[in-house]
């Protein structure tokens, strides 16, 4: 009698797009774990920071210099502006240590490279959402009124997370071959925050310097954040430059991220 035996069937192959997320929510998770793990205060420290930033420039703004600036009540306007800044500002920071700091994966591991520089924003988004309790908290004490504007919110997550993800993807590579621009990037980053309306808004502005500011990016993608509580802030050119200019440098962000991965991988 003759024993047949049965193969088991093969698994089905998973999809690229499928294990692309896959290993970017491993390494996201992986990465707020570990941020988390040794800290006590843990998710705290991620709405400390902008609270504490928050709170100087609402004290240096309404309770020293006599100059009315944003809009009533400070403290909400500010965080508006604070919470995304905090995003883009970590994320930006470490792309540039996107695959110095975990060379030795970057090279064994077969996942699509960019992953290390998507898991940055979206574990720095994770935190930005996060921390929005804190601005809810603030417009119920103060209070500030929630407006139809809070329908542009996704607007202005997914507009921030393409520009972010542009952005390291051209900073990540470029850093393994000149260090040098890591420190750049901090100095770049803290001009940026004064040239972006996170403490003013862009009606603050002279006239014919608004302008330029909003080919700031940052600019129309924080009146979608403002217009939530602010519908006034809403400028609809600066949205449309930003909108556009998000979309350029993702574009180029991938062309660069593309062309230099190779000799990425054999530098670090």
């Amino acid at each position: 009698m003759s024993i047949v035996t049965i193969a088991p069937l093969p698994r089905p192959a998973r999809s690229p797009a499928r294990a692309y997320r896959q290993s970017l929510w491993l390494l996201t998770s992986r990465d707020l774990r570990v941020r988390y793990s040794t800290s006590i205060l843990g998710y705290l420290w991620s709405v400390l920071d902008p609270l504490v930033m928050a709170i100087i420039y609402w004290f240096v703004f309404t309770q020293i210099v006599d100059r009315p600036i944003g809009e009533t009540p400070y403290i909400v306007f500010l965080l508006a502006g604070l919470l995304p800044w905090m995003w883009f500002n970590g994320a930006v920071g470490e792309s540039t240590r996107a695959f110095i700091k975990d060379a030795k994966l970057v090279r064994s591991t077969r996942i699509p490279r960019s992953v290390w520089v998507s898991r940055i924003v979206l574990s720095k988004g994770i935190e930005f959402l996060a921390a929005i309790p804190v601005i809810v908290i603030f417009a119920v004490i103060f209070p500030a009124e929630l407006t139809w504007g809070v329908l542009w919110l996704p607007v202005a997550i997914l507009m921030q997370a393409v520009l972010t993800l542009g952005l390291g993807l051209i900073i990540a590579p470029l850093v393994v071959f000149f260090r040098d621009l890591e420190r750049a990037v901090k100095l770049i980053l803290r001009f940026l925050f004064y040239g972006s309306p996170i403490i003013y808004s862009l009606s603050d502005l002279p006239a014919g310097l608004d302008l330029w500011v909003s080919f700031n990016p940052l600019a129309g993608i924080i009146s979608l954040y403002r217009a939530s509580f602010f519908p006034d802030q809403m400028d609809a050119r600066a949205v449309i430059i930003a909108a556009a200019m998000s979309l350029i440098i993702l574009a180029v962000g991938l062309l660069v991220f593309r062309r230099m991965v190779r000799a990425v991988l054999k530098e670090v």
